[in-house]
C-alpha cells in the first residue's frame, strides 16, 4: 500500500513508567511539528500522565487498519490504543510492561510495512525486562525484525555524531567482533545516510582498540584489523583516516576536523558525545527501510514524574524528520 499523503511519524511510547511522555508532553507546548504524529501508547496511561501533568490536548483514537480513511494532522493527539491496566501514573518498572511493548511495536512493524511508513520514533524501553538477553539492544531487535543483517547505531548530532562498531556488548567480548568485515560494513552505512540525507560526503575517523593503539600482547587488532580497514576505504574514496588512540581524540582541534567518529564498542564514543553535547544528540539505526529514531536516553526511573526531565534529545528527533 502507498504511503500515506501526510507523511506521518509513527511513535511507539515505549516502557509505561518512564520519562518518554513527558518529554513528549514538552515537545507539543514547545515545537511546532510539521509531520502529523502518530501514537501508539496505552489511552488509560495517556490520560493518568496527561493529568499528572496537567498537559490538556484532545485525543483522537485511530483505527490502525484503516489508517487511509484518516486526515492525519497535530491538532489533537492521535493514538492508536494498546491496552494495559495500570491503575496510577507510575508504578515501579518491571516485566509487567513486556507484553505491552511488545504489542506495541508489532503494531508499528505492521504499519510501516503496510503503509510503507518512513518516520519512526520509540520511546525507551528497559533492556534488562524487555530484551531478556535475546537481543543486544533494540537496534537489533528492530533490525532482526525486518530480517535486516546490515545495520548500525549512529549517535547523531549536527557537529559531530559518532558510532560504535559493536553496541551493547561486555567489554571481555569486544575484540572478538572487530573484524575488518564488520567495520567496513557499517562505515560503507553511514558514508551512504550522510550522502544521501544530509547531501554531504562525512569526514571519518576511526579509533582503534586498545590505549594508544598499542598491544603488549603478540597480535594487536589496531594494526592486524582496524588500520587494514581503514586504509582500504580510503583507497575506494572514502574521507577517512585512523586508527587513532581514543584517549586524546576528543580534544577540541582533533574532533572539529570530523563528522563521525568510529569507536570498536559503546562507551569508547558514547561517554564523550554525551559529555559534550548531553541531551542533545539522538540514536539512529542505518540499514533500515525507513528512518528509525529514539532519543538518546533511558526510562530515567528516578525522574518519573517530577516535571523534570530535558525534551531537547526528542525535539531533535522530530526536527530531522521533519527535514528529511
Amino acid at each position: 500500500m502507498k504511503l500515506m499523503k501526510s507523511n506521518p511519524i509513527l511513535l511507539v511510547a515505549g516502557e509505561p513508567n518512564s520519562i518518554f511522555l513527558e518529554i513528549f508532553f514538552k515537545t507539543l507546548k514547545k515545537k511546532k511539528i510539521k509531520s502529523p504524529i502518530i501514537l501508539i501508547c496505552s489511552e488509560k496511561i495517556l490520560k493518568l500522565q496527561m493529568k499528572h501533568f496537567n498537559f490538556k490536548r484532545k485525543i483522537r483514537s485511530l483505527n490502525y487498519k484503516k489508517l487511509n480513511e484518516y486526515k492525519i494532522d497535530n491538532k489533537s493527539i492521535n493514538l492508536i490504543n494498546i491496552n494495559y491496566n495500570q491503575s496510577f501514573s507510575f508504578e515501579k518498572i518491571s516485566s509487567k510492561s513486556n507484553d505491552y511493548i511488545k504489542k506495541s511495536f508489532i503494531i508499528a512493524f505492521k504499519i510501516i510495512k503496510k503503509y510503507n511508513f518512513k518516520k519512526f520514533i520509540n520511546g525507551p524501553i528497559v533492556k534488562k525486562t524487555f530484551l531478556q538477553k535475546k537481543y543486544l539492544g533494540v537496534t537489533e531487535y528492530i533490525s532482526n525484525k525486518f530480517k535486516i543483517n546490515k545495520y548500525a547505531m549512529l549517535i547523531y548530532n549536527k557537529n559531530l555524531s559518532v558510532c560504535p562498531i559493536t553496541t551493547h556488548l561486555p567489554l571481555r567480548s569486544v575484540s572478538k567482533k572487530i573484524t575488518k568485515k564488520n567495520i567496513c560494513k557499517k562505515i560503507i552505512l553511514i558514508d551512504n545516510f550522510y550522502k544521501k540525507k544530509l547531501n554531504k560526503k562525512p569526514k571519518i575517523a576511526v579509533l582503534g582498540l586498545n590505549p594508544h593503539c598499542e598491544s603488549v600482547h603478540k597480535f594487536n587488532e589496531d594494526e592486524k584489523i582496524i588500520k587494514p580497514a581503514t586504509e582500504s576505504l580510503y583507497k575506494k574514496g572514502f574521507d577517512i583516516s585512523g586508527p587513532y588512540s581514543a584517549d586524546t581524540f576528543f580534544i577540541k582541534k582533533n574532533r572539529k576536523k570530523y563528522d563521525v567518529v568510529i569507536g570498536m564498542y559503546h562507551d569508547q564514543v558514547l561517554t564523550p558525545i554525551k559529555t559534550l553535547f548531553e541531551y542533545d544528540a539522538i540514536n539512529i539505526t542505518l540499514g533500515l527501510p525507513f528512518t528509525r529514531i529514539s532519543p538518546d536516553h533511558g526510562p530515567n526511573e528516578k525522574m518519573t514524574g517530577k516535571n523534570l526531565s530535558n525534551p531537547l534529545s526528542l525535539m531533535r528527533a522530530i526536527n530531522f524528520l521533519d527535514k528529511n
